[in-house]
């Protein structure tokens, strides 16, 4: 190397207008840098000095995770105006100048301080100057160079997860793909072979495998069943360096589940069933449930039951539970232990979703036999019919036989049976039963008219235990007779004008019979014989079951008769013949030339002039008002008069009663006597309260105040009581204040009060032997006894 940098110096001796820094490198780290030569152009060799310079090499290396106790030596710099003086001075700035970089600024030495990962960055552009020291000025232009650190295998490679969940189909081919698992290493992929990763697999051979380059996990084991081993754990290395010995490595773990496939048919773990079921069975209702066992699983192992053969095809059927996948065998007609106890089926289990992949397996389905042995019951008797229809006609007599109902007991007991009648059938008790023979006769006359249809219900119970019965509808239908006789289809009432013709039709008629013919009705119409020769109308069969009333004479006058009675009658064809007498009301009425009535005696009932009901009830409900206002006005009134004649001046309720009476002073004792409110017994039961006017001159009732009442809960008690019996107390709250001091004192009222309502003086000598505590009061009250004795 020594020799290298002479060729350059010499290459520099031979060039006297240019000079260069050169790097002088003291150890090449282990490996030799390439020297190059930064050229920059410069000014033409006329000119006698030079204006720009450049580096023998442009950039230096490095080696990263550098462990050594020194400063890491990156290289040297000089100038050839470096004499040696000292009189220049070596600069560096850029990336990580002064920092990590440092530079002897008397030799241009450059060293590393700290050690560098290229990972966290390759390269470092830095730019070196040589300075006057004295001046400071430059005496070189400054240029750049690169450090570019190599790198070394410090990094493992690096899964992208730490677990991978894969899954496969059971009973895969060979070299099936799994997963693909991914690991990349940070170390420098163009600098040897530190980022070189391969694959190999340390767990899960031999079932699986993968591919050293591209990290491809695939199945290396032919028809892998889930049934056997469900759950592979896989773990799988990465190393670097191809991977040679030293390389760094780092693992993952891959999780491989075996996802189902239908490949293994339905099963039943034993070839034949018993089951056993009582005749009275409902149906559809479940007799039994068996299992085919399939080791698949969701809808793999999903399975359809059916009945292939037996002599019970058409009495039982079979279901699949969805949830269990279990076959239920179920009830499909009436089962008859006397007819047959014994059923045998052939049951057929097969998977409803077959892949044909697997069909060289076998077919999948398989076959049981099932028993069913069928239990004898105590049943209820049996009708001989589900329903049974009779009809009877409508005047047959009470307890004509209508029909018989028949049941019997199906065991082989054969036990005697009982009939009756469903009362809550046949309320009115219309029909009853022979219990024995179970024969329906008639208990009450029966109405075609009145009811067409009679549905009631026959109970038959066993007689030996009541509580096996069984019931049977019976629809009893009743024919008609012809026992009602045609009547008019409506009340018919017609008029006929005074002026009338002859032979002039006022009204035509029509009749309905309740009675039903299947041919049709046929009416026939004539007059009474009573009216038929003396009647003033006559009477027309239009033999189209209408009949019309006719006049006989030219005019009619209703002063003389006013209102006509024509009898009418009327018979059917039925047998027997019915007929009946209608009347028919004609009212003689006053009428215009064109036969509009006018006016007749039935005026009021044709042309009402009077008040209809609505407007008297309008007029009967104004005067009911007019009488309750009256009463109202009348009741304030008198509410009025009563009223206090000092009111006050908030709301009554506010309990406080304002007197505008400022009375007569000291000297007034009758307005408000106070000392009456200090003493009960010099209340005056003369005086009337003054708060309101009273109607009647009424003394009150008082009680006489006692005088052991000397407990104040007592003395209010008695003035409570005393307001209440009061009738001439408001009608509203009042407040009433008493100051009442009570009568157990033994000197009695102390209060100068009292002398208001008393005549005599009062002795207080006696303060004197109470003691020192009434000494304050014997003193107040003894001078003054003196002064007014002397």
């Amino acid at each position: 190397m020594r020799t290298y940098h002479c060729f350059w110096l010499l290459l520099w001796a031979g060039q006297p207008h240019q000079s260069f820094l050169t790097p002088l490198s003291k150890r090449t780290s282990g490996f030799p840098g390439k020297e190059k030569v930064l050229v920059l152009s410069g000014n033409s060799r006329q000119d006698l000095h030079r204006s720009k310079r450049s580096w023998m090499w442009n950039q230096f290396f490095l080696l990263e995770e550098y462990t050594g106790t020194d400063y890491q030596y990156v290289g040297k710099l000089h100038s050839d105006q470096d004499k040696g003086d000292g009189s220049l001075k070596y600069i560096l700035s850029g990336d990580g100048a002064g920092d990590l970089f440092i530079i002897n600024e008397n030799t241009g030495d450059i060293q590393a301080t700290k050690r560098l990962d290229r990972e966290e960055k390759p390269v470092y552009i830095l730019r070196a100057q040589a300075v006057n020291r004295r001046t400071g000025r430059p005496v070189e232009p400054e240029s750049e160079f690169i450090i570019k650190i190599h790198d070394i295998n410090d990094n493992e490679p690096m899964f992208t997860k730490d677990v991978y969940n894969a899954s496969i189909p059971e009973m895969s081919d060979v070299g099936t793909f799994v997963v693909q698992v991914t690991a990349t290493d940070a170390d420098d992929p163009t600098y040897g072979n530190s980022a070189k990763v391969v694959y190999s697999i340390l767990q899960g051979q031999p079932y699986f495998s993968v591919e050293s380059e591209t990290g491809i996990i695939k199945t290396a084991l032919l028809n892998m069943d889930r049934e056997n081993r469900e759950q592979y754990q896989v773990v799988i290395q990465a190393k670097d360096m191809g991977g040679q010995m030293g390389g760094l490595s780092g693992t993952t773990t891959v999780n491989i589940t075996l996802t189902d496939v239908n490949d293994n048919p339905p099963r039943f773990p034993q070839s034949t069933y018993q089951f056993r079921a009582p005749e009275s069975t409902p149906l559809d209702s479940p007799v039994g449930r068996i299992k085919a066992n399939d080791a698949d699983v969701d809808e793999n192992a999903e399975i359809e039951y059916s009945i292939t053969e037996g002599d019970g095809y058409d009495m039982f059927g079979i279901t699949t539970d969805k949830d269990t996948q279990e076959g239920i065998i179920t009830v499909k007609k009436a089962l008859d232990f006397e007819n047959k106890n014994l059923y045998i089926l052939k049951v057929e289990a097969t998977n409803t979703h077959v892949d044909p992949r697997f069909l060289y397996l076998g077919p999948f389905k398989d076959s049981a036999t099932v028993r069913i042995q069928v239990e004898d019951v105590d049943e209820p008797p049996v009708f001989s019919r589900p329903a049974y229809i009779m009809e009877v006609k409508e005047d047959v007599p009470i307890n004509y036989v209508i029909g018989t109902v028949t049941a019997q007991d199906p065991d082989a007991a054969r036990n005697p049976v009982k009939y009756s009648v469903d009362r809550h059938t046949d309320m009115d008790r219309v029909f009853n039963i022979n219990s024995g023979n179970g024969s329906i006769f008639t208990s009450k006359p029966l109405d075609r008219e009145t009811l067409l249809w009679h549905n009631i219900t026959v109970i038959a119970a066993e007689i030996n235990n009541p509580k096996q019965s069984s019931r049977v509808p019976v629809f009893i239908k009743v024919l008609d007779v012809n026992d009602n006789a045609p009547e008019f289809a409506m009340f018919y009432e017609t008029f006929v004008c005074e002026n009338a013709k002859a032979e002039q039709l006022i009204q035509t008629l029509s009749a309905v019979d309740k009675d039903d013919s299947y041919n049709g009705h046929q009416f026939s119409f004539s007059l009474a014989p009573e009216a038929a020769s003396s009647s003033n109308f006559t009477l027309q069969d239009n033999r189209d079951n209408t009949a019309g009333i006719f006049t006989r004479k030219t005019r009619y006058n209703r002063h003389e008769m006013s209102t006509y009675f024509l009898p009418v009658v009327i018979s059917d064809n039925d047998h027997p013949i019915q007929s009946s007498t209608e009347t028919v009301t004609i009212r003689v009425c006053a009428c215009d030339h064109r036969g509009k009535m006018l006016s007749c005696n039935a005026e009021a009932l044709i042309h009402p002039t009077g008040l209809s009901t609505g407007a008297l009830i309008a007029i009967l409900l104004c005067i009911i008002i007019l009488l309750v206002t009256v009463v109202l006005f009348a009741a304030l009134r008198r509410q009025r008069k009563k009223e206090p004649l000092i009111i006050s001046k908030e709301d009554i309720r506010d309990n406080i009663v304002s007197y505008n009476d400022e009375g007569g002073g000291e000297e007034d004792t009758q307005a408000f006597d106070i000392g009456t409110l200090r003493n009960p017994e010099a209340i005056d039961d003369n005086k009337l309260r003054r708060d309101i006017v009273p109607e009647t001159l009424f003394i009150p009732r008082r009680t006489a105040a006692t005088r052991d009442n000397t407990d104040v809960r007592d003395f209010i008690n008695q003035r409570l009581k005393e307001n209440d019996t009061d009738p001439t107390a408001p009608p509203y709250d009042s407040l009433a204040t008493y100051a009442y001091e009570g009568n157990g004192s033994v000197a009695e009222s102390l209060s100068s009060l009292e002398s208001v309502t008393t005549d005599g003086d009062q002795d207080y000598d006696y303060l004197s032997d109470w003691g020192p505590r009434f000494k304050k009061l014997a003193d107040m009250y003894g001078p003054m006894d003196s002064d007014k004795d002397s």
